[in-house]
């Protein structure tokens, strides 16, 4: 919550930097708790100290990381910091401690010193008449972040490792088949769009890594997971989804592919005789300002969902809530991660504002993404190794 209010609370805009910020905080915090009681790998992050104070390095940790990436917080980061240590004994474990997650944090930003994660991420777009080429959707005049599709990753060898295979083709009836879905019922006015298509649109439209890493405080809870099991899920989680956005980035940029928006207010010019134009269509919800191709709400959410089940199992049952939902008390059931994550990817569509193929490819990087995570990072250590 705390590395929440540096990246300005809920109401935040730039999603892309909030999850970079988050990888970082919580692999900081898993190095930390790591290097005191080493479980799993890498087990050289840092040196070793069993006498360090878990809690404490665990907040130092964080606290630095935040702060390096957002120094204007420090007063709000200082004392959170303090009330994270109200119930740490003062003593020599406490300023171990907070010596190691200091040194965990120095590991993280030295790391990801240069990323360019803090460049002005709202950049011009060049008008396009051509067909399928991505535009700006109102009330947008730019596209977000281009150079995210170059972001080093947290986990991954490259941005392009698991990039989406191409689009449909404008004339291919998968095409149309996925234009008549969304301009029916992501329509602002649709008349096909039952309630609870409605409902679970608005609930999902809030930002995957808030939703998300809700979901995973959520059951950690109730699992009991211990700190060090609880860091290294939230590592993993947020690796995951950062990568996720990454390799998003990457696709999105590749195919330029524009929104439905676009497409079907200028349907007339894409060669296809199935599809009609409405030049007055509006989405349910604003379109991000970003391609359309593939959706990256849809990968982190299938990134994060194969994430928390390696660890819990799919089968896992929760009640998700949401800052977007409506009425905001709303909550919604899932009998397991994936499922949730296949409602997440639908909401897309139901909104207005994804083509669903785009939502399948998306579905598929994410899961591509979150197995590589799980399967090559954070792993237990090996036996007998010292």
């Amino acid at each position: 919550m705390v590395a929440l209010q540096a990246c300005g609370g809920i109401t935040y805009q730039h999603a892309l930097l909030a999850s970079h910020t988050y990888a970082m905080v919580h692999m900081a915090m898993f190095f930390a708790l790591n290097a005191i009681a080493p479980t799993y790998q890498p087990d050289d992050a840092l040196r070793k100290d069993a006498q360090a104070a878990p809690v404490a390095a665990a907040a130092k940790a964080a606290h630095d990381v935040l702060a390096g990436i957002f120094p204007e917080k420090l007063p709000m980061l200082d004392s959170a910091l303090i009330q994270s240590l109200t119930k740490v004994p003062v003593g020599e474990s406490l300023n171990r401690g907070l010596a190691l997650g200091g040194e965990a944090a120095a590991v993280v930003l030295k790391w990801r010193d240069g990323d360019g994660a803090m460049q002005n991420p709202a950049v011009d777009v060049a008008a396009s008449t051509e067909a399928g080429v991505y535009q700006t959707v109102p009330p947008f005049t730019f596209v977000f972040a281009p150079f995210w599709r170059t972001m080093k990753p947290f986990g991954l060898k490259q941005p392009d490792q698991f990039r989406s295979l191409p689009h449909p083709t404008l004339n291919s009836t998968v095409y149309t088949t996925a234009f008549d879905e969304v301009k029916a019922v992501g329509s602002i006015v649709s008349q096909t769009r039952t309630p609870d298509q409605t409902a679970y649109a608005k609930f999902w439209y809030e930002f995957s890594e808030i939703g998300w890493n809700r979901i995973a405080r959520t059951v950690a809870a109730d699992r009991k997971l211990d700190l060090l099991a609880t860091a290294r899920l939230f590592a993993l989680l947020n690796m995951a989804m950062a990568d996720a956005y990454i390799s998003g980035w990457d696709a999105k940029f590749h195919y330029n592919f524009w929104r439905p928006y676009t497409a079907i207010r200028g349907a007339a010019t894409d060669g296809n005789a199935a599809t009609s134009p409405d030049p007055a269509w509006e989405p349910l919800m604003p379109t991000p300002p970003v391609q359309d191709y593939p959706s990256t709400h849809s990968a982190l959410g299938n990134a994060a969902a194969v994430v928390l089940a390696h660890v819990f199992g799919d089968k896992t049952r929760f009640i998700a809530t949401s800052t977007t939902a409506d009425p905001v008390t709303a909550t919604r059931s899932f009998s397991s991660f994936s499922q949730a994550a296949k409602e997440n990817a639908d909401s897309r569509v139901m909104a207005g504002i994804h083509f669903r193929f785009s939502c399948e490819a998306g579905l598929e990087l994410g899961r591509n993404v979150g197995q590589w995570t799980v399967h090559n990072h954070l792993r237990p250590r090996l036996v007998g190794a010292k």
